[in-house]
């Protein structure tokens, strides 16, 4: 396919991707009261044990409805994620026949709960931080927490959980596109194993080593389940080309030793 329908067909995808996080913001928008509730309560708890003053501020007049219009289209990234995922397939998959394009359907159907799974493991890790940190606030004093700021860091650890959880799908397209090949994924397990605990120790706020491990091992396990998807992938397309008198995908010839 030539660059500029490339290009053409990208723009089509993102457009059809953004028409459904839009329409996922107006489900959203009727959510707001009990997503925003959801969001506070671990603040509300918190007060409440404590007995203490701890709250969300919204300091401008406008901001409880940036507020608002925000959470929308958080949610509509989350409702509409069976659509926009639907897109990237489409788009990184142009040239696979039409049995091959019934691939989208486990595509959509695997990437969809890993990446509720992630925003879920999330969910289940920011309040316990949020309830470890402001525990922190002197008996006394008053905690009054910026909503903007509160919201936003909570919608994007739960979005960026959303999304490591779904490279190892990322990886299965690109190989099924013959974009990146087992081989490649296989010399790369260590960076993967390595970025995985990074990222795991960034975004998991409370320092305990418990909380780290519940983020970093699913994504290890992961990566290797995509590993071995791809290697599967692999030894049938090489048996393909093989058979066609096509050199294998590293580039050896049938009758070369050593090869699978």
């Amino acid at each position: 396919m030539p660059l500029r329908e490339h290009l053409a067909e990208l723009r089509r995808r993102v457009f059809l991707a953004a028409l459904g996080i839009v329409v996922g913001a107006v489900i959203g928008w009727l959510l707001y009261d009990p997503v925003f509730h959801a969001l506070q309560s671990p603040i509300m708890q918190v007060a409440e044990e404590r007995d203490m003053l701890v709250s969300l501020n919204f300091a401008g007049i406008a901001s409880s409805f940036d507020m608002q219009v925000k959470v929308s289209f958080f949610m509509g990234v989350i409702l509409s994620s069976p659509w926009w995922l639907y897109q990237f397939w489409a788009f990184v998959t142009p040239g696979l026949t039409r049995r091959e394009r019934m691939y989208a359907f486990a595509f959509v159907g695997a990437a969809v709960p890993l990446f509720l799974a992630g925003a879920f493991v999330a969910w289940w890790v920011l309040p316990n931080a949020v309830r470890l940190l402001i525990q922190f606030t002197p008996l006394g004093a008053t905690n009054i927490i910026d909503a903007q700021t509160y919201l936003g860091f909570f919608m994007q650890i739960m979005l960026a959980f959303g999304a490591a959880f779904l490279l190892p799908v990322v990886m299965v397209a690109l190989n099924f596109a013959g974009i990146g090949t087992a081989a490649t994924w296989r010399r790369s397990w260590r960076w993967a194993v390595l970025a995985s605990f990074v990222f795991a120790a960034i975004v998991t706020p409370t320092p305990d080593a418990v909380t780290m491990l519940a983020v970093a091992l699913p994504m290890c396990a992961l990566y290797f389940l995509a590993l071995g998807v791809c290697v599967l992938h692999d030894r049938r397309v090489d048996r393909k080309r093989v058979a066609a008198g096509l050199p294998r995908l590293d580039g050896t010839m049938a009758d070369e030793p050593g090869t699978a």
